[in-house]
């Protein structure tokens, strides 16, 4: 089965000679695998420290918390600092991940809808009328599934929105270094002086997924109290992976290997941008993603998308329909070019192309 939406990077990107490296000193250097501190860490969290200054955020230690992935993250501030029944506002379409994590414990969920430019908060304003207690959930780098990024423009008019508004945010930066062409606009974190905004970052889209690690940068306060959440729900976020991850980014040979996985990407994400072009013109419209894994490819008209998956796994690929991205029904698909086979991207968007046109056939609707 060819999974034509995953995210995931090419297993074959797995940089095995650094890894072993990493092992093999670790076997050499780490004599305990005890329980680590609340917040992780701590060797982890002050190289986190020094790394996300190159970004413009200015951070200590004790405001950087260790978690098993971003998504737990997501899970320990809605539990723990969110009220039930409050209300998220996020990007239509985003991350059906955390768009599940917060309808799991009750949270209102209501989406804006994005330009080139990023989310149209200024809509914000009008659904407002009737909400007391809201946050906003934004990914403004490389959004999972458009691959959108937020102009540096909408970025401060928008942290002045919420700073003006009171709304707190959670920016989630999991794709904020997979950077193809041009280096991004700094993440909104940069601006934040008052601790209105939770940063989260992964180690999860730029080498590996099973390490499970993740980060959370705001305020001690806020911090400590997920740090205590944390302890009572799995006592910290694997010592292995921790020690992994820390000697990782010590690595002479790290930043070598996140420029040589940037260049396979571009050059994966070229390639299907040339099947698209070839095969899905008159079928559909899409931009080039100047960075992350994602290409949000929107069809001119209206079909089954139901039927298109149903079709797409009888000719082994599995699809990621862009409905389960959305509030509402879409005609998209996010197709991701990070874990398919490079020799199978051009076969497969043509048997794509294929199923659509013998679907869009029986279709009268053109979407606008």
């Amino acid at each position: 089965m060819v999974r034509l939406g995953t995210g995931e990077l090419y297993p074959k990107l797995y940089p095995s000679k650094m890894m072993k490296d990493v092992f093999v000193k670790l076997s050499q250097t780490v004599t305990s695998l005890n329980y680590l501190e609340p917040l992780g860490l701590l060797e982890l969290r002050e190289i986190l420290s020094e790394k996300l200054k190159n970004k413009g955020i200015q951070c200590k230690p004790s405001n950087i918390l260790i978690t098993s992935g971003s998504l737990q993250a997501l899970q320990l501030i809605s539990v723990s600092i969110l009220k039930q029944g409050l209300t998220i506002y996020t990007e239509a379409p985003s991350y059906i991940k955390s768009l599940q994590v917060f309808q799991s414990v009750g949270m209102q969920l209501l989406g804006i809808n994005m330009d080139h430019e990023g989310i149209q908060y200024w809509k914000i304003a009008k659904e407002r009328k009737n909400i007391e207690d809201a946050i906003l959930y934004t990914i403004p780098t490389f959004h999972n599934p458009t691959g959108i990024v937020m102009s540096a423009d909408r970025r401060r008019e928008l942290f002045k929105f919420c700073i003006d508004n009171r709304i707190p945010v959670i920016e989630d930066d999991a794709y904020g270094d997979i950077w193809l062409e041009n280096e991004p606009p700094k993440p909104l974190k940069s601006m934040d002086e008052h601790g209105m905004i939770i940063y989260l970052g992964t180690i999860s889209k730029v080498l590996a997924p099973g390490l499970r690690i993740g980060w959370l940068v705001g305020s001690e306060s806020i911090v400590n109290r997920l740090g205590d959440v944390k302890m009572q729900t799995d006592y910290g976020a694997s010592s292995v992976s921790q020690w992994i991850l820390k000697e990782v980014l010590c690595n002479t040979n790290y930043d070598q290997y996140l420029k040589e996985t940037k260049i396979a990407l571009k050059n994966r994400r070229d390639l299907m941008i040339s099947a698209l072009d070839k095969y899905f013109k008159e079928l559909a419209v899409w931009e080039t993603p100047k960075g992350g894994f994602y290409i949000w490819l929107v069809l001119k008209r209206e079909i089954s998308m139901e039927k298109l998956f149903q079709a797409a796994i009888k000719e082994g690929i599995l699809l990621n329909i862009g409905s389960s991205y959305d509030f509402n029904k879409n005609n998209a698909l996010r197709l991701s070019y990070s874990y398919i086979d490079e020799k199978d991207i051009i076969d497969n968007i043509k048997k794509l192309s294929i199923l659509v046109r013998n679907l869009t056939k029986n279709s009268l609707f053109e979407v606008k």
